[in-house]
């Protein structure tokens, strides 16, 4: 019951706290100076719903939504099985920990976006290298987690399942993999999130569709409620991959919440 009310305030604060940013950003565009710059609120919804019905050059937002998200899946999903298995690898294998353990601690301060220029001299400006930047923005996230997790194992467990006769095998299996669970969600979430930015970089730089080639368009014909709808499409659709994630972690791993 508590928990439930907890649920509730927190969404009437969410709801309250937009209320009040699209109020003053209404109030200080309404017939001011900054007006002039920066179109109302309801000025841009309307844009937005028309987007969804209507077209921003080929396609309509609904149309361009779907391009980045398939972008994103594709290389997310990819990204995050790769850096899981390495993950793991690391935390249970220290001769494997040993040689990439520097490897990533170089590559993990550099952002995805400083990759596209490497991306474009070896892949082009075709999908190829969206996928790549993708890629990279999600597994070192996925990996450095799921290592995080298998290092953070019980190693009394360990120690019992060997008095046990367990195998090297079954002790993956039954005491690191579980173990590490809690911290690889976490890290598919840091991943997802880092995917979606990164993908409307990259539709940015070259793309026929996609939110980032609104945004792009809507920079070369100065058109800055374009802009704005872009934006609002990568905040919606950023905010509802991050609650599918979290209301995933909830569900599969109850279990750890629980203390079951």
């Amino acid at each position: 019951m508590k928990a439930d009310r907890q649920k509730v305030y927190e969404f009437l604060a969410g709801v309250c706290s937009i209320g009040c940013f699209v109020i003053i950003w209404f109030v200080a565009t309404n017939g001011t100076l900054l007006g002039e710059m920066i179109p109302r609120p309801d000025v841009v919804c309307m844009a937005f719903f028309r987007a969804i019905v209507g077209k921003i050059g080929r396609y309509s937002l609904l149309v361009h939504i779907g391009w980045s998200l398939s972008r994103v899946l594709i290389a997310y999903c990819v990204a995050s099985a790769a850096g899981i298995v390495m993950g793991l690898a690391m935390g249970w294998s220290k001769s494997v920990e040993a040689v990439f353990q520097p490897l990533f601690g170089i590559i993990r301060p550099i952002p995805p976006i400083a990759w596209i220029p490497i991306s474009i001299i070896w892949f082009g400006l075709g999908e190829s290298a969206k996928y790549f930047l993708i890629f990279l923005a999600a597994f070192s996230n996925v990996t450095l987690n799921a290592w995080a997790g298998a290092k953070a194992m019980d190693y009394k467990l360990v120690g019992t399942a060997r008095m046990l006769g367990a195998s090297r095998t079954q002790i993956f299996r039954t005491v690191v993999m579980p173990s590490s669970v809690p911290q690889i969600f976490a890290g598919l979430q840091i991943a997802m999130s880092s995917s979606w930015a990164t993908v409307v970089a990259a539709e940015m730089v070259r793309s026929s569709e996609g939110v980032g080639w609104i945004i792009t368009t809507g920079m070369n014909n100065n058109d800055i409620v374009q802009i704005l709808v872009g934006i609002m499409a990568i905040g919606i659709v950023g905010f509802i991959l991050a609650v599918i994630t979290r209301k995933l972690e909830e569900v599969l791993c109850r279990w750890n919440k629980s203390g079951q």
